[in-house]
């Protein structure tokens, strides 16, 4: 979270926010706050494609080894910085790949 904010990033860590908020509650809260959800939560997949998200939000799955949390920080942040198109996305950051399928129930 820290490599991602000193991206320039704007980060809300649910952890620390809003522990324990159901995982409906946190894409509902990206809903209205206009976020894309960085996740290791491979739950909101499924979830991402049956709510509402509107078109300026997305989910990005990531399927990576972590190594340690500075490193894997360091990482992310290089990773979604090479991208614009997140939002309106279901995404998934792999080794070697990212794969991305439009949230076809985006009004």
């Amino acid at each position: 979270m820290t490599a991602l904010k000193a991206a320039g990033h704007d980060v809300v860590w649910v952890r620390t926010r809003a522990p324990g908020m159901k995982d409906t509650e946190v894409l509902a809260w990206a809903g209205r706050e206009h976020r894309v959800l960085v996740t290791f939560d491979k739950d909101f997949g499924e979830l991402a494609f049956r709510t509402r998200l509107p078109p300026a939000c997305g989910v990005v799955l990531l399927r990576l080894p972590m190594t340690s949390p500075g490193g894997a920080g360091l990482r992310v942040a290089e990773l979604i910085a090479k991208r614009g198109d997140w939002p309106g996305h279901f995404s998934v950051i792999e080794p070697g790949r990212v794969r991305m399928r439009r949230l076809e129930n985006i009004k």
